[in-house]
């Protein structure tokens, strides 16, 4: 009883925290539908990553904030209509994840894992003979609240997520991922520089400061 008693005092003040977060605000006044929306925004702010004319993969898009905005990034003559922008699309943008997202007038949702020959098979369908210009990934684990647990699970996400971005992305493509500052954080920077010319780690304002979230940017494929 008294680990439920804790368990719901945690969940109350996660929250209270959580309707009291400016992000959370902003992005219900604003039509995004999490507040994720602004850590890729800052981050694209930052390193100007995203131009209109781009073809953009978001692994992981559920429930669809990075997809909301890269949308509005490329429909720059509806940027002020908030996450549901609409209008011409002057990019592509192609979000995957093993969960189901409500549509985004644009984007092209394929549900299902992207190891799957089947959707891999329709992601290229998707992209025609496109090549892919950024991989964006928010993908994180179920954390269980034990440390090497999580990190190792997270990793396997980062690896995923830089398969699929060196078998698609276009030589001197960006890969964005999330990643936990912690256990085998230093691995993933140097299987990042190995990778990319240039590494970035960012904490963006957005990621609450409890939070081990951080993100590594690689720019600039290098050639295999």
């Amino acid at each position: 009883m008294k680990f439920k008693t804790k368990s719901k005092k945690v969940n109350k003040a996660w929250l209270t925290d959580h309707m009291n977060d400016p992000y959370v605000k902003l992005a219900q006044r604003e039509g995004f539908r999490a507040r994720a929306a602004y850590k890729l925004k800052e981050i694209d702010e930052t390193l100007g990553l995203f131009k209109p004319g781009q073809v953009v993969v978001d692994l992981g898009s559920a429930p669809g904030a990075w997809s909301q905005y890269l949308r509005r990034k490329f429909a720059p003559k509806s940027a002020g209509t908030g996450g549901a922008a609409v209008g011409e699309l002057d990019g592509v943008i192609i979000g995957l994840d093993i969960l189901p997202m409500e549509p985004i007038e644009g984007v092209h949702f394929i549900h299902g894992d992207f190891r799957e020959e089947a959707v891999a098979a329709q992601l290229h369908a998707a992209l025609g003979d496109r090549v892919v210009d950024v991989v964006v990934s928010d993908m994180a684990p179920n954390l269980t609240g034990i440390e090497a647990t999580d990190a190792a699970r997270m990793a396997h996400l980062i690896e995923l997520a830089m398969e699929f971005a060196v078998a698609h992305l276009k030589p001197g493509g960006t890969l964005v991922t999330k990643v936990f500052h912690g256990s085998g954080y230093s691995q993933l920077v140097e299987q990042y520089r190995k990778t990319f010319r240039v590494v970035k780690p960012i904490k963006p304002k957005a990621s609450r400061d409890k939070s081990a979230e951080t993100f590594l940017v690689g720019i600039g494929l290098r050639n295999a």
